[in-house]
């Protein structure tokens, strides 16, 4: 009746058993442990009180052991208590059940109060404070074992100790950790070598973590998964990119979060061309669509700038889960196509499904980017009036980028004054931001007050404040913000950009004289700029830091690091090819219109994305629509 799911049906006929056995009790518990019922484990307890039956150790050790799983620890201690002798399994069955629910000081005590301990004693204490970000307690019950000379410790409880390590992080415990394997014979057991190869990972030495790896004799996808991401996570991308590339040749199959993992990285750098080649393996692997691995191809393809792939991965999903749908309509605002943001916006609400916060992030930049004031704040007063969400400090710092970029200062500062929340520092970035573009001066200050508070080491706001002093001819002004940035060490973040031809990645500095081909570069700027005047271009020298004359505020701006890579793609690219150029800082005023020009004069289609947002030139127009 029990393997036939009728466990309530079988304990009723303990009624017409005149002295059911202890097995009979023992097979009852463990189908209701089996089950997690509570309730008809209750029953079968009070069952033996009924018949006058008295449970010995196991039996009691397996009510405690219910009772703990089914997260009853009043019910387990109150059995504990009753029992007139307890073995170990009773003491580690109690403190495992109170260190997995969090209750470490309970655990703690009972750990402390018992009269002999094993393995499973300590690693059960250990783990608990691991997994509840204690990890210095558990280095210190590690320790404890050590100046006790227990020679108990087995791989569980170096995996806890070293997860301690890893979670702290500190690598010096760590490698006083692996000393202890080593000297102990441990140093073959794959599950210790994992955990070692976490802790070198995440306490910053992945080199000694690959070192780990490679030495791994059985290696699991998710060993493979993990060491991939700590490349991505250390900044070594191409190094996790040829591990990837190990394990799709390898017998091993990639899973959908090896998968997710490295496309993330693919958008985080924007590897298109390696992203397209995870793209096409899932194809031929057979990778199942209905896994999460789908929606990180769309979010890959849209920090890209490639709309036209990530709708079409969309549209072939046979099962669309709202982070597909946030994916593209954050993709299509960043894209600069907030009317397609909007629409597949409506399409989600059609769809049945609750739009999220992060969701409402990307309508609010799509409003933003295309400055539909009335339209953004309709939204934005939605989300608590339509939706049932509360405001995140992201959306008040998106409605407050929609009015400055418009210029409605008045409405910004009085949606600011009523925010629930302390306005963070991406609001008064996007303050200032508009402050910059309208010219507001007073506002500006304000807003760079705040930030020099909340980050005095970030360049942009010093770098920003400069050029609204440049603008306005204050050289003073510009004087003194560069001496606070030398007097407070704040080193202005170099401008690169870079392109990638035939799978090669090619990073320009402004005034790059360092490429190969330089003064094919050169000579090309040369003759665009020529050109470019001849169709009305006049050279926007407002944000030249420097006191100079006008001649020489053009040169600045020529060899700007967009403008440099721009250049080289097009000369390594045939005629009408569509090139992509990337840069790590907001693109300036000038070359934002110098591209424009470019792409119309080249009939090319240009697609800059910068650190805020893709820019898709074509035939003289930007999709920005020279609102950014």
């Amino acid at each position: 009746m029990c393997d036939q799911k009728r466990l309530r049906d079988a304990i009723r006929l303990l009624d017409r058993i005149e002295r059911p056995s202890a097995l009979v009790y023992s097979t009852l518990l463990q189908f209701c442990l089996k089950q997690r019922d509570l309730g008809a484990g209750k029953m079968v307890h009070a069952h033996m009180g009924k018949a006058g039956f008295l449970p010995g150790v196991v039996i009691s050790n397996r009510l405690i052991d219910m009772y703990t799983k089914c997260e009853s620890l009043v019910d387990a201690q109150k059995t504990f208590d009753e029992m007139p002798r307890r073995d170990l399994c009773s003491w580690n069955t109690m403190i495992s059940g109170y260190a997995k629910a969090g209750r470490l000081s309970d655990a703690r005590r009972l750990f402390d109060e018992m009269p002999e301990r094993d393995n499973f004693s300590w690693t059960a204490m250990m783990s608990g404070y691991v997994r509840h970000d204690m990890p210095r307690e558990a280095i210190g019950l590690f320790r404890m074992m050590q100046m006790l000379e227990i020679s108990m410790s087995n791989k569980f409880t170096f995996s806890s100790a070293l997860a301690a390590a890893a979670a702290i992080p500190c690598l010096h415990v760590g490698k006083e950790i692996h000393g202890h394997i080593l000297r102990l014979g441990f140093e073959s057991d794959e599950a210790v070598w994992s955990a070692l190869s976490d802790m070198y990972g995440k306490c910053g030495s992945v080199e000694e973590a690959r070192h780990i790896f490679d030495r791994m004799a059985d290696r699991d996808v998710i060993t493979w998964t993990a060491m991939i991401d700590r490349y991505f996570g250390d900044g070594k991308i191409e190094k996790g990119f040829m591990l990837f590339s190990e394990l799709a040749y390898s017998r091993i199959r990639p899973n959908e979060f090896t998968f997710a993992g490295v496309l993330n990285a693919c958008a985080d750098h924007a590897a298109e061309e390696v992203g397209k080649q995870v793209h096409g393996y899932m194809m031929r692997s057979g990778f199942d669509p209905f896994s999460f691995a789908a929606s990180a191809l769309v979010h890959m393809y849209s920090k890209c700038g490639n709309m036209e792939s990530a709708e079409r991965v969309f549209k072939g999903m046979p099962h669309l889960d709202l982070v597909s749908w946030t994916s593209l309509i954050v993709g299509f605002a960043q894209n600069g196509l907030p009317g397609e943001a909007l629409k597949y916006f409506d399409m989600l609400l059609e769809s049945g499904i609750r739009p999220d916060h992060v969701t409402f992030v990307g309508v609010l930049s799509a409003c933003a980017h295309a400055g539909l004031i009335d339209k953004g704040l309709e939204y934005f007063h939605s989300i608590t009036e339509q939706h049932g969400l509360t405001h995140t400090p992201d959306h008040y710092a998106c409605i407050v980028d929609l009015l400055a970029r418009s210029g409605r200062f008045k409405k910004a500062e009085e949606i600011i004054s009523t925010m629930p929340m302390k306005p963070d520092r991406f609001l008064w970035a996007s303050l200032l931001g508009g402050c910059r573009i309208h010219g507001n001066m007073e506002l500006a200050k304000r807003a760079s007050e705040e930030l020099f508070e909340i980050e005095p080491e970030n360049p942009a706001t010093y770098i920003t404040m400069a050029n609204m002093y440049a603008t306005a001819s204050m050289w003073d002004e510009v004087t003194k913000i560069r001496k606070i940035m030398d007097d407070r060490g704040v080193v202005k973040k170099p401008g690169l950009s870079w392109t990638q031809i035939e799978r090669r990645q090619h990073i320009f500095l402004v005034g790059d004289t360092s490429h190969p081909k330089s003064n094919e570069i050169h000579e090309f700027l040369l003759e665009i700029s020529k050109r470019m005047k001849e169709g009305g271009y006049v050279p926007d020298t407002n944000f030249v830091l420097h006191d100079v004359e006008e001649e020489q505020k053009e040169q600045n701006l020529a060899y700007h690091s967009e403008k440099i890579a721009v250049a080289y793609a097009i000369l390594s690219t045939s005629p009408g090819t569509p090139i992509k150029v990337y840069k790590n800082l907001r693109t300036c005023v000038d070359c934002h219109t110098a591209i424009k020009f470019t792409s119309k004069i080249m009939a090319r289609k240009i697609i800059v994305r910068d650190s805020n947002r893709f820019h898709c030139f074509e035939n003289g127009i930007c999709s920005c629509g020279d609102y950014w």
